[in-house]
């Protein structure tokens, strides 16, 4: 990122740190052209590894029977959902949507349990469970607060917005953190298709940086 994005960077977080009664999210929006995402083979589902993480930690539920999965997720203070218990969460609403809160991860073989249980109630939310296949669980959990999923959604508009951090962070860390994710973006619709970058914190206005 060059000198006068950071700077701008800079001027926002100075504006308006502290300036509410809690900590304040910093997010980027990406704005793109000549990109139809109304099109499959447009459409955006992301991971971003975020250099600096999202400054907050994500409370992650875990789908398994396995107690070689079971125990690590217990130990890194996740929440475990066996197979037993998908049939009463997908009779109660208030239950799933709770689950909307949760970095959902899941055992590979429970997966077509809990798209048949859930698959109607998290599908078009984009929440279905990440299989846990040939990672280590530890690992998954811990890094749980440095990813961002970016997903297409709605009505397929020619953009996209997501967490990158907080208030308490700093414009380098920040900067970093766009360069992240305007990295992944660049590779999948090629950076001569994005069209701007506006950063922002939860209450104040955007500011472009490209």
């Amino acid at each position: 990122m060059d000198k006068d994005m950071k700077e701008k960077i800079a001027t926002l977080l100075e504006e308006n740190k502290g300036k509410r009664k809690f900590t304040q999210s910093v997010e980027v929006a990406v704005n793109f052209r000549n990109v139809d995402f109304t099109k499959n083979v447009n459409r955006l589902n992301v991971e971003v590894k975020l250099h600096n993480g999202t400054g907050k930690v994500n409370k992650v539920a875990v789908f398994a029977d396995d107690p070689s999965i079971v125990d690590k997720a217990k130990e890194l203070g996740a929440i475990i959902i066996g197979k037993a218990d998908l049939a009463s969460i997908a009779g109660d609403k208030a239950r799933m949507t709770e689950l909307l809160n949760y970095n959902l991860l899941a055992q590979p073989n429970m997966m077509p349990d809990i798209a048949k249980a859930l698959g109607q109630f998290l599908g078009p939310k984009n929440k279905m469970p990440r299989p846990l296949i040939g990672v280590d669980v530890s690992e998954v959990i811990k890094g749980s607060g440095n990813s961002v999923f970016i997903r297409s959604k709605g009505k397929y508009l020619p953009t996209v917005n997501c967490l990158i951090g907080n208030e308490k962070m700093s414009a380098d860390q920040i900067a970093e953190n766009v360069d992240s994710v305007i990295d992944v973006l660049a590779k999948k619709v090629g950076k001569q298709n994005i069209k701007s970058i506006y950063v922002k914190l939860t209450m104040s206005k955007p500011v472009r940086l490209l």
